[in-house]
């Protein structure tokens, strides 16, 4: 392998090809459960030079795994074995100029999203799609695992963002799907075939993103509430209410707010009383003509009226509504500093979000007595954060941590929803999906990477078993 890591050297230069130890940092997923050290990591700084990367790994059969940010909760964007080049977009991180007429922008997919965001706030544009990753996750990444947020319901995923892509494909020639429109039927959607598809099909290179105007005002709640089913109800009230001016409805429960409470002191609880369940709303429009303070007001007094909310309170500044946010954004930070911890991604169709809370916590605590579990997400997509930690006073699940991943996976599938809700399969998720999907939808998944990556070295094992250990589905 010295003579392609030599080739690769050769083209990419000292800031463009990092070898061992250099590459340590690359090694390891976010949460530390996949990678090895790799052959190498290359650093590309533009299209073409992707390409010739591709094209030399390609002739000497050495498997490349891309890699945005590495925030990917899944596995998939660090190598397993050994001899394998990580590809790193770093590098390829312009921004380009918004087109405000058209409502696009061009930029390199390893464009951070924070700094997306930030270029955009001159313009008076925005790129609607917020997570918590987003000071590292690079836009490459976001397409490559489809991401969500917590504005998907009113926006979209990510593959309803993206008018156009730029992608190496597996044998190192380059598609220009770059096209700054919504409507291209001239054919298969062939963007739409990358998003999602965690780098095994090609690599994303450039994209042309849709923006939409900044809200010029908001209004934001925070809610108790008296259970899950009422979230549901009052989420249900809140869309007939609010309409296209919902564009926030996340949910968490007191169990994750007394974890978030407990390891970050600069967070204060700002109700009156504490519930079971919280409901985070937020309203927003371009006209500062609009009366989201009274609209949500109003739906806010009708909950109360209908038992439905316990508590509430309207934002009174931007610094308080920034509070309010954090305190469902740092669910996952409190869970974290409590120590070991399980976490699953859900969806289910929004109106059996109660149910499958209710049936989950009865199917974990069948399994291990004490199972501390914090469910927190996205109300307005039924999406759920479902996360678990050890009982109280134990270090670890009693090696139960598969048997509930399998048991929540299929209870998600029968109630009609998914497994891998935003966090894509990566490795991790690959036996649930053989077992819980279709042998049709693998088999065809499987044609789709044979027939794009025939040798089989893009990100093997991801998504799909690689080729020589994967069998005919049945």
């Amino acid at each position: 392998m010295t003579d392609t890591a030599a080739a690769l050297s050769a083209v990419l230069g000292a800031k463009g090809w990092l070898s061992p130890p250099d590459t340590t940092p690359y090694a390891r997923d976010w949460l530390d459960r996949y990678g090895i050290e790799p052959l190498g990591v290359a650093r590309p700084a533009g299209t073409q030079e992707v390409a010739e990367v591709v094209r030399i790994c390609q002739r000497a059969g050495v498997a490349i795994v891309p890699q945005g940010g590495n925030t990917g909760l899944c596995g998939g964007a660090v190598a397993v074995m050994p001899d394998t080049v990580i590809l790193s977009l770093s590098r390829m991180a312009a921004i380009g100029e918004p087109d405000p007429d058209s409502g696009s922008i061009l930029v390199e997919a390893g464009a951070v999203l924070a700094s997306l965001h930030e270029a955009l706030e001159p313009h008076g544009l925005i790129f609607p799609l917020h997570l918590g990753a987003e000071g590292s996750a690079r836009i490459g990444g976001l397409i490559g695992t489809n991401a969500g947020g917590s504005h998907a319901f009113r926006y979209g995923m990510m593959q309803d963002l993206v008018l156009g892509l730029e992608v190496v494909l597996p044998d190192g020639t380059v598609w220009n799907g770059l096209r700054a429109v919504q409507k291209d039927n001239a054919g298969y959607q062939l963007r739409k075939l990358f998003c999602g598809a965690e780098g095994t099909l090609g690599i994303v290179t450039r994209a042309v993103l849709k923006l939409h105007p900044a809200p010029r005002q908001r209004a934001t709640a925070l809610l108790a509430l008296p259970d899950f089913a009422a979230a549901v109800a009052f989420g249900t009230e809140l869309r007939r209410e609010a309409g296209e001016f919902l564009s926030g409805l996340e949910f968490f429960c007191d169990a994750g707010l007394e974890l978030a409470l407990k390891h970050l002191p600069d967070l204060a609880f700002p109700l009156g009383a504490r519930g079971p369940v919280y409901l985070l709303v937020e309203l927003a429009s371009g006209s500062p003509r609009i009366p989201l303070d009274d609209i949500l007001s109003s739906a806010l007094e009708h909950g109360m009226e209908q038992e439905l909310v316990t508590d509430g309170a309207l934002a009174m500044s931007d610094a308080q509504r920034a509070h309010f946010w954090r305190l469902r954004e740092e669910q996952p930070e409190g869970q974290r500093l409590e120590g070991e911890q399980l976490k699953h991604d859900i969806s289910v169709p929004p109106g059996k979000l109660a149910a499958f809370i209710t049936a989950g916590q009865e199917i974990c605590h069948g399994i291990l007595p004490g199972v501390r579990i914090n469910p927190f997400g996205h109300l307005g997509d039924g999406n759920i954060h479902y996360n678990l930690s050890p009982p109280e006073g134990r270090p670890g699940f009693d090696g139960k941590a598969g048997e509930i991943g399998r048991a929540l996976a299929a209870l998600a599938t029968g109630m009609g929803g998914s497994f891998a809700a935003e966090h894509g399969l990566g490795r991790s998720k690959i036996a649930l999906a053989d077992d819980l999907r279709s042998a049709v939808e693998r088999d065809l998944m499987a044609r789709l990477k044979d027939a794009l990556d025939p040798s089989g070295l893009m990100n093997p094992g991801v998504l799909l078993k690689a080729k020589e250990e994967r069998k005919t589905f049945e």
